[in-house]
């Protein structure tokens, strides 16, 4: 009888999986989210679960608050410039603007880091712009998951998700109930696009107009590029000011859908968001896209913040008190409409 062949030895990093690379990075991400953690944080890094006290003394009625999201296909412009650092927290702040417009003071987050290959560099400049914004939202970094997935992600690519848990008291949720006709409606500005509209966005500005992620755009007068990876900004500090003086009856955090969907998300019945067109300063790079792609207004509306990235509802009465206490922390805002007898639905004037 022939011989017999001996199997060949396979390894988890045949496979693809690099065990003791995942290490080295997951030591770098516990370092990182250390650095975020509080008196609440119970334990470390590297169990099955995370745990965090609630604080009981610090809310009378508390009820929790949560919100997951992406960053989408921006990442996608990331890969391209070889730059991870923002990434991470344009979606701690996405995720912290969207229970803050709630009332809710975020207490603790997860990511979720999925790539084909781990890269410990680019892992942990990822994770170095979670920490930091964590820590500037007063956040904690509890855990994760770090995922290789070989065959699943091309070559330098990798997914990013999180999830957010806050606090407010009962009495204090913020849910648009008490929006009523003459509301002043106040945006604050974005600093780009944030985390939306970048499929268009990459179309009209790489395929349709050609540039490059590096190139110089008169237009916009920066780097395509840079251009789109500008962070998306944490509202939490303005929205703090605002709800524990009792100024606002309703915030809208304008993400996917513009104004035009998100606004409506916070509306009672029978009233309607009238949105002057023209009462802020529309930013650069959404006129310039507006421009390349012919794309019609209703469509830019849809899709793209536009330059506001917070909607607020100002009871008529407290307007004045709310524009003093805004000049005052030297935050800027414009005065985009008002609330009106009607349906739900944002109407533009």
């Amino acid at each position: 009888m022939p011989d017999e062949k001996t199997p060949k030895l396979v390894t988890y990093a045949d496979a693809g999986v690099d065990l003791h690379t995942a290490d080295r990075a997951k030591e770098r991400i516990k370092f990182l989210a250390q650095k975020t953690f509080n008196r609440n944080v119970l334990g470390g890094i590297g169990s099955f679960g995370a745990f965090f006290r609630l604080d009981l003394q610090r809310w009378k009625n508390p009820i929790l608050v949560s919100s997951a999201d992406g960053v989408g296909t921006k990442l996608k412009v990331a890969f391209e410039l070889g730059l991870h650092h923002t990434i991470g927290a344009d979606l701690v702040n996405h995720c912290v603007n969207d229970i803050a417009v709630q009332g809710a003071t975020p207490l603790f987050f997860l990511d979720y880091f999925a790539t084909g290959r781990l890269d410990p560099d680019v892992a942990e400049s990822v994770a170095t712009g979670l920490s930091d914004a964590c820590r500037a939202n007063g956040c904690a970094l509890i855990g994760g998951e770090t995922a290789q997935m070989p065959g699943f992600y091309a070559q330098g690519e990798y997914d990013l998700a999180g999830f957010i848990v806050g606090a407010v008291d009962r009495d204090k949720i913020v849910t648009g109930a008490a929006i009523k006709p003459g509301d002043v409606l106040i945006g604050l500005p974005s600093t780009g696009l944030h985390t939306n509209g970048y499929s268009l966005a990459r179309k009209l500005l790489f395929e349709t107009a050609g540039y490059k992620p590096t190139q110089y755009v008169t237009a916009i007068r920066e780097k395509a590029g840079a251009a789109l990876l500008k962070t998306h900004r944490s509202y939490l500090h303005v929205i703090q000011k605002l709800t524990s003086a009792g100024l606002t009856a309703g915030m809208a955090h304008i993400t996917g859908g513009g104004i035009t969907e998100n606004l409506p998300r916070i509306l009672p019945k029978a009233v309607t968001a009238q949105v002057e067109i023209g009462s802020w300063p529309v930013l650069p790079i959404f006129e310039h896209l507006r421009e390349l792609g012919q794309v019609p207004q209703e469509e830019m509306l849809r899709t793209f913040n536009m330059g506001i990235g917070l909607v607020a509802a100002i009871p008529a009465a407290k307007f004045t008190r709310a524009k003093n206490l805004l000049d005052r922390a030297e935050e800027k805002f414009y005065v985009i409409g008002r609330i009106a007898k009607g349906e739900r639905r944002v109407q533009y004037t």
